[in-house]
Formats: structure tokens, C-alpha cells, sequence
């Protein structure tokens, strides 16, 4: 019986038992790497990688199972046919993880992960258990080991992002600029917005500085320049 179940859980052709196997895997190992972006406050977590894994799956499984049933075997299909529509149809979802907000971007590591996660339900619906299983192991050690080796190789050197509005149109940010030069921090890009019509200039200053920069000191300069609406201090990237 244990023999059985072996082979079924191994079969080239789709059988249910073997289906079912497949199914729970790619649900598994989809849930381990959206619990690690959970981890991280993103928005897609457990359930949508793991939905996104047992979709994947499921293509691959209708990819084979599709010729085989109308040839009999699948030599005579295209079982990679409905597999590929995947890699592509994940964009969809990849961009919608990808956040954009005035200059700063959110998700691309989560992106990254939905597409690798879609990969791997792939290589379960194929049944390539030990490339799918070592896949995730792979993924969690990359969020989380090279997360570290980032965080070591970068200290001290933060990305950050200063949102600065004031209540007139700015020609020239040479004043702002330099009052981060005052407190050593780096401008890397600049990035206005317009608002004709309430007579606002937004500007995103990204920045590079050190971990004990004064920013309470260089927004209290800025701020007593006058005519300023608001300053806020943001992540550049947060994955």
C-alpha cells in the first residue's frame, strides 16, 4: 500500500492521489515564504502565496493532464504551454505589490517573491519535489540572511527620502539644499510636484546619511525658513 502511494505521489501522468500531494506541497512551501514577507508588515502574506503557489501548481498539473487526456500521452501536447502563461500572468499581481508613492518604492522584493513563489508551484505541478522544496528553502534564506548582510554592509549609509511641501511654487530648491549640506547629508535625486491651483510645491529630496544625523535639527531649520507645510522623513525602499 505504501509502495503504492509512493508511486502515485511519482507518477509522470496526473492521477489524484497524486494531485492532491502536489496541491498540499505547493501550498506549504508558498505559506513558509509568505509568512516571512508577513513578517515584514507586507500586505501579501501566507494565504496569497500560498494561493499563488496551488495556482501555479494546478497550471502546470491541467498543462499535462490536457494532452494526455486527448492523446493519450503527453509527448503529443504542449504541456508547457499553460506553465508559461504563468510566468507572465504573475506580472499582474507583481505590480499591484509594487507600491509607488511620490518617488519611493514599496514591494519589489515581495514582487520578486511572488514570481520565484509562481516558479516554484511550477516545478511541484512537475513534479521536481526536491528543486521546488530546495527553492524555498533558498527564498527564506535570502529574505532573511542577505536581509542582514545588507543591513551589515550598508550601516551607517541610510537611503532615505525627506518630503518637503511648502505653500508657494519653488524655482529654485539651491536654498533647501543647503541645509542638508549643513548636516552632511547627501542629495542623490530631487523630484517635484506642482499644485497650480493651491499654489504648493512638493519636493522629494532622496537622500543618503549617516545613522545619527540630526534631522530634528535640519527639519527645524528648514521649518523656520518659513512657509512650510509639511516635512516628513521615509524609508527610500522598504521591501
Amino acid at each position: 500500500m505504501e509502495s503504492n502511494w509512493f508511486e502515485l505521489v511519482n507518477a509522470e501522468g496526473v492521477n489524484i492521489v497524486g494531485a492532491i500531494f502536489k496541491l498540499l506541497l505547493s501550498m506549504v512551501l508558498g505559506a513558509m515564504v509568505g509568512l516571512e514577507r508577513r513578517q515584514k508588515g507586507q500586505i501579501a502574506g501566507m494565504r496569497t502565496f500560498a494561493l499563488i503557489c496551488m495556482g501555479a501548481t494546478l497550471a502546470m498539473l491541467v498543462s499535462i493532464y490536457i494532452p494526455e487526456k486527448l492523446f493519450g500521452v503527453t509527448v503529443n501536447g504542449d504541456p508547457g504551454r499553460i506553465a508559461a502563461q504563468v510566468i507572465s500572468g504573475i506580472g499582474f499581481l507583481g505590480a499591484g505589490a509594487i507600491i509607488q508613492m511620490k518617488g519611493s518604492v514599496r514591494g519589489l522584493t515581495t514582487a520578486a517573491g511572488m514570481w520565484m513563489t509562481a516558479s516554484i508551484g511550477l516545478a511541484v505541478g512537475a513534479g521536481m519535489y526536491v528543486v521546488a522544496v530546495a527553492a524555498s528553502v533558498l527564498i527564506i534564506l535570502v529574505l532573511t540572511l542577505l536581509e542582514i548582510c545588507e543591513k551589515h554592509l550598508f550601516k551607517g549609509k541610510e537611503q532615505k527620502i525627506v518630503r518637503l511641501k511648502v505653500n508657494y511654487i519653488v524655482t529654485d530648491a539651491v536654498p533647501f539644499r543647503k541645509y542638508f549640506a549643513k548636516y552632511n547629508v547627501h542629495i542623490s535625486d530631487e523630484f517635484f510636484r506642482y499644485d497650480y491651483t493651491l499654489g504648493t510645491t512638493t519636493i522629494n529630496f532622496m537622500v543618503r546619511s549617516q545613522d545619527k544625523t540630526d534631522f530634528i535639527g535640519l527639519f527645524d531649520e528648514i521649518h523656520a525658513t518659513g512657509n512650510v507645510l509639511s516635512l516628513t522623513l521615509t524609508n527610500e525602499v522598504n521591501n
